[in-house]
C-alpha cells in the first residue's frame, strides 16, 4: 500500500483528500491511500518520515511550506526560485525532494486566461507566501509586474490608494494573492477603483471558494474577464501526482 498525504496545522477543511480518494476511485488506482497529517510543529515532521514506512510523497500547506526548506535533501529549481515547496517526493532511503506544484497551476491556469495575450503588465495584490509563485510565473512569461500592498515604505512596492488612472491604463492584469473575499469573510475584496477596469482587464483570484467571489463580481460588473483559482487548485494537484510517479 502505498501513502501519500497532506502536511499542515490545521487540516479540517482539506481540498486535497477529497481530490485525490476520488481520483484513485474514478481512475480504479489501487493499493494507494491519501491522509492528512496534522502536525503541532514542523518539528514534528522528521518523526512523521520515520514512522510512515509506506509513505512516497507529501503535499505541504500553511504553514509549512518554507519551515520544511531545511528538512529537504534537493530542490526544484523552480521551487529554489519561488522559496517555497508545497510538493515533497520520498525517494530511495528516504530522500526528500521539494516541488512547488504552485507554480505549474498557476502558469498554465494564467496562460489559458489570457489566450496567448501575453503583452500586458501585472499588478500583484498582496506580498504574502502565495504571492511567491506568481511572481516567478509572471516572470518566466515576461510580464512586468508591480506588487501592491496596504501598507509599505518601499518604493518598488505601491500602496491601494496610489492606484489611479494611469496606473489601470497600463496594467491589464490583476491578481488578487490575498486571502480577502475567502470564505466565510465573503463580503470583503480587495480595495482597489473598480470604476476604472472594462474590458481589457484581467482580473484572476487565487480564491476558489466561494467560486465568484466579490473582487470577481465587481470586475466582471465593470465588463472586466474574471477567472477563480479553481482551476490553478486542480492543476496543481495533478502536477503533485506526476512528480510522485514520475
Amino acid at each position: 500500500m502505498r501513502i501519500f498525504g497532506l502536511i499542515g496545522k490545521k487540516l479540517t477543511h482539506s481540498f486535497s483528500k477529497k481530490y485525490f480518494t476520488e481520483k484513485f476511485e474514478r481512475e480504479q488506482i489501487k493499493q494507494v491511500v491519501y491522509e492528512l497529517f496534522e502536525i503541532p510543529s514542523i518539528d514534528d515532521f522528521p518523526q512523521l518520515i520515520e514512522n510512515q514506512e509506506n509513505l512516497k510523497g507529501l503535499n505541504v500547506t500553511i504553514p509549512y511550506k518554507l519551515e520544511v526548506l531545511p528538512f529537504l535533501h534537493e530542490i526544484d529549481p523552480a521551487a529554489e526560485r519561488v522559496g517555497a515547496v508545497n510538493v515533497i517526493k520520498i525517494q530511495e532511503n528516504k530522500k526528500l525532494k521539494g516541488y512547488n506544484s504552485d507554480y505549474y497551476g498557476f502558469k498554465i491556469s494564467l496562460e489559458k486566461f489570457l489566450a496567448g495575450n501575453t503583452e500586458v503588465k501585472a499588478l500583484i495584490l498582496g506580498t504574502g507566501g502565495a504571492s511567491k509563485a506568481v511572481k516567478v510565473v509572471l516572470e518566466d512569461l515576461n510580464i512586468p509586474y508591480r506588487y501592491v500592498s496596504r501598507n509599505s515604505e518601499k518604493p518598488d512596492i505601491l500602496t491601494y490608494n496610489q492606484l489611479n488612472e494611469d496606473f489601470f491604463s497600463s496594467h491589464q492584469l490583476i491578481i488578487n494573492t490575498t486571502p480577502l473575499g475567502m470564505y466565510p469573510l465573503i463580503e470583503t475584496c480587495p480595495e482597489i477603483p473598480y470604476h476604472l477596469l472594462g474590458e481589457n482587464h484581467y482580473l484572476y483570484d487565487l480564491v476558489y471558494n466561494p467560486e465568484n467571489t466579490l473582487f470577481m463580481q465587481k470586475g466582471a460588473e465593470n465588463g472586466a474577464n474574471v477567472k477563480n483559482g479553481l482551476e490553478m487548485l486542480y492543476l496543481q494537484a495533478e502536477k503533485s501526482w506526476e512528480i510522485w510517479n514520475e
